[in-house]
């Protein structure tokens, strides 16, 4: 019977009980697809992350939920990159290293604090879009979300993106409609299955450059995700591309307040940088991290 070392830490948060609590094996060296989905399953988190081989400063890592595999996570890399530092797998005082996905290798910056790695910030899978979905359906989601159409903003961008994840985007008109929101999980998931997205993010203006969200992703096997990295980074870039924040600094930082109707709060900082023509070159993902447990799974 194997032995697994594994870690629990909360991503988006200093505080443990904070933010998203995700799974991490930092040795996954020789295990098979199979066997990594099996322990995602009995630690039950959000996601867990697996790290199956390494060279220097750059690391092999796969994700998956408890039911299934998936191309990126943005709270499990940042949580992974300040474990990594923090555990003594890249030299001390490292600035950078690197996490090499299913879809590509993507830079991590360190960043410390009294000598301390404190926050990561993570180079987002490069944004994609399709078409928006047609009014009938945000209002058909709504309904589904114990809502209706009153409760969307119309002069915020609503749309599909990607940035690891397919997204559905639909803006709220403030912060509190987005708490009141009770999800019939059985007939959204039918909903989501039909329009091919992987999670559903409702978000709400709190400032020029702040929002407040929350993200359900029952085809995951996550009802409600407390706070995510990569659904936020894909809102960044849609809030982007739609001229809702200032394309005119060359980068943007935008702040996400999530999970706190879970009673797990977090933020992200999501940075969005330009080309001279406006041109979206990449978005980051920033957060802190810390550790809430560790253990061994028999397996």
């Amino acid at each position: 019977m194997a032995k697994i070392p594994y870690l629990l830490v909360d991503a988006f948060t200093e505080t443990p009980g904070g933010g998203n609590r995700v799974a991490l094996v930092l040795d996954a060296r020789g295990m098979s697809s199979e066997e990594m989905q099996r322990v995602a399953s009995r630690l039950n988190q959000s996601q867990a992350a697996f790290v199956t081989d390494w060279d220097g400063s750059g690391f092999s890592v796969r994700y998956f939920t408890a039911t299934s595999e998936v191309e990126f996570s943005g709270h499990a890399s940042v949580a992974l990159a300040l474990t990594l530092a923090r555990e003594g797998h890249i030299p001390a005082h490292s600035k950078k290293l690197y996490l090499r996905t299913i879809g590509e290798a993507l830079s991590v910056e360190l960043l410390e604090a009294e000598g301390l790695p404190f926050k990561a910030i993570v180079r987002g899978p490069a944004p994609r879009f399709r078409d928006p979905p047609s009014w009938k359906i945000l209002q058909e989601f709504m309904d589904t979300l114990g809502a209706n159409e009153r409760y969307l903003h119309r002069g915020l961008p609503y749309g599909i993106a990607f940035t690891g994840l397919w997204s559905l985007f639909m803006p709220v008109v403030a912060p509190g409609l987005v708490d009141d929101l009770e999800p019939d999980m059985a007939r959204l998931s039918e909903r989501m299955a039909g329009l091919e997205v992987d999670t559903v993010h409702l978000y709400a203006p709190l400032g020029p450059r702040s929002f407040y969200a929350r993200t359900f992703a029952p085809l995951l096997g996550i009802p409600e995700d407390p706070v995510t990295g990569s659904a936020n980074a894909a809102l960044g870039a849609l809030l982007a591309r739609a001229g809702v924040v200032p394309r005119w600094e060359e980068a943007v930082t935008l702040t996400m307040l999530q999970g706190h109707k879970m009673g797990m709060p977090g933020l992200v900082e999501v940075r969005v940088e330009y080309g001279p023509s406006g041109v979206i070159l990449g978005v980051f993902i920033g957060g802190q991290a810390v550790l809430a447990d560790k253990g061994i799974l028999e397996l």
